[in-house]
């Protein structure tokens, strides 16, 4: 089993990967997959995503216990499945804004260099105001078919608060308020699978191989010349390995491979290929709270699940089956100084609560608050030879304070005259926090990853760093890294979108050396 191209992992990027080294018919590309198939019906029913938690398509980790948020292990789901994480994630397709790409300072990443990128991928479904969104590309971009009642209420309220009206959501501003574009044809999800790997599945130089978990990369002293997998089962490259397993799963892969710091993969057994201290450091994450409230109204999605909107999904691919739970967002920034917005809010016209796994008691409402620029850091590394993550929540005061003033903003949203008619009294487990360490301690206690995590493979100029700008592991040859963990820092909206741009810039760097 050898290609010029072995990939591993069938997520964001990783999709991306196949369909355009693939299109070269000289070439020949392995995508290797620790998952199965997408062919679940909550995968493909877009308000279905967290029945798909914690099971066997979920890598379903559990982080370290985080000192500054009440000595709690957070549970991280991320995708195990053609797909990835965007076959489970909630459909958002919400860039960032130009500040975020030039604020990493790396040459052939500005705003104007990876924005071609984002239009290439997508198709964008309906209004396309200032030609924002791409049209050509593979990846849908539409509005919801069917939003809540509620959603309305959300964006009259952000009206009333003085926020900006977006035109469209994702262009070089994204501070003020929009309904959710969604990654959905017709009322189904969309995944990277169904956009870029389906199509091509059946080119004869294209090998997807699933239900196959990568132990390790395998090296002819510096280079990279394939992987291995169940029972030391190996895929040969010819040309290189490109790890495209994600923000855990890449630098894990690398640590397990002997790449990483010298003492750490010592401490594990692990034989020293290279030392690269950098990799697994630099984590980062849209830290989540939110304010929950009752619905006076028996509109909002606690009975999505009735045989009759089952039944509308089924025959017309609409109704409360086709949301993606945060229907629509706003960005706001927290205080003047900040250079672009700093706090994300989500209305969701249910009641999120625990991930959305533990079923609504009511009609409620969430406003989701979540940290968009983390000062903390965190690192992915060993335990044993199993992998650690601790992401190092609020380990920097600033953080904390970012988060309360969200938290006082989404008070205000539903103390709005456009709420009015909907919002009543806190809903369980929210109990109405007033004062600033009330609201601080709410965060500590009950505050979830909103699953982006990026930044352990941080890509840059200087000799510290795990990729360079080419994504080439720096000290060895034939090895890559492609995907969110490349970040150096987070963008302020959701990881899907970057992780694709990311792909397809990769697939040109790899094409055309």
């Amino acid at each position: 089993m050898e290609y010029d191209y072995v990939v591993v992992g069938a997520g964001s990027a990783g999709c991306v990967l196949a369909n355009r080294l693939s299109a070269d018919p000289g070439v020949s590309v392995a995508l290797v997959e620790a998952g199965g198939r997408d062919d679940k019906l909550e995968i493909r029913m877009p308000a279905g995503f967290a029945k798909l938690f914690k099971t066997g398509y979920d890598w379903n980790y559990t982080t370290a216990k985080q000192p500054e948020m009440s000595g709690r292990e957070l549970y991280w789901p991320r995708g195990r499945v053609l797909g990835g994480s965007s076959s489970l994630n909630a459909q958002m397709w919400v860039r960032g804004c130009q500040h975020d790409y030039d604020q990493w300072q790396i040459p052939g990443w500005s705003y104007e260099e990876v924005l071609p990128y984002f239009t290439r991928a997508e198709h964008r479904v309906g209004s396309n105001r200032g030609g924002v969104y791409g049209e050509d590309g593979p990846l849908y971009v539409s509005e919801l078919r069917s939003p809540n009642v509620t959603t309305k209420a959300f964006l009259q309220a952000c009206e009333e608060l003085g926020f900006t009206r977006l035109a469209e959501l994702n262009g070089r501003s994204n501070e003020g308020y929009s309904p959710t574009p969604v990654n959905q044809n017709r009322g189904r999800r969309w995944s990277a699978a169904d956009a870029y790997l389906r199509p091509v599945m059946k080119r004869p130089n294209l090998t997807v191989i699933t239900g196959a978990t990568v132990a390790r990369v395998v090296f002819d002293g510096r280079r990279a010349v394939g992987v291995e997998h169940d029972g030391g089962a190996q895929v040969r490259a010819r040309k290189e390995v490109i790890l495209s397993a994600g923000t855990i799963g890449s630098p894990y892969l690398l640590m397990r491979s002997g790449v990483g710091a010298a003492d750490e993969l010592r401490d594990a057994g692990i034989a020293v290929v290279h030392e690269l201290p950098e990799v697994g450091k630099n984590l980062q994450d849209h830290l989540s709270s939110g304010v929950f409230v009752e619905c006076k109204e028996p509109v909002t999605l606690s009975r999505a699940e009735s045989l009759s909107n089952l039944l509308r999904y089924i025959v017309l691919r609409s109704g409360m089956l086709t949301t993606n739970v945060g229907e629509a967002v706003a960005f706001i920034r927290t205080s003047q100084d900040e250079p672009a917005p700093d706090i994300e809010l989500i209305f969701a016209p249910g009641p999120f609560v625990n991930h959305g796994l533990t079923p609504p008691t009511g009609h409620g409402m969430t406003v989701g608050v979540i940290l968009l620029q983390p000062d903390s850091r965190g690192r992915v590394g060993l335990n044993g030879r199993d992998v650690l993550i601790d992401p190092g929540y609020l380990s920097r005061e600033a953080d904390v304070k970012r988060l309360v003033a969200g938290l006082k903003t989404a008070k205000r949203v539903f103390a709005t005259a456009a709420m009015r008619p909907y919002a009543g009294g806190p809903m369980a487990p929210y109990q109405a926090p007033e004062s600033d360490d009330e609201l601080a301690q709410w965060v500590r206690e009950r505050g979830e990853t909103l699953y982006h995590p990026v930044g352990t493979c941080r890509m840059g100029t200087d000799e510290g760093s795990v990729v360079d700008p080419a994504l080439r592991v720096r000290g060895l040859e034939g090895l890559r890294v492609v995907d969110a963990s490349v970040m150096p820092t987070l963008n302020r909206g959701h990881t899907h979108a970057p992780a694709i741009m990311i792909g397809e810039k990769a697939a040109d760097l790899i094409a055309n050396p």
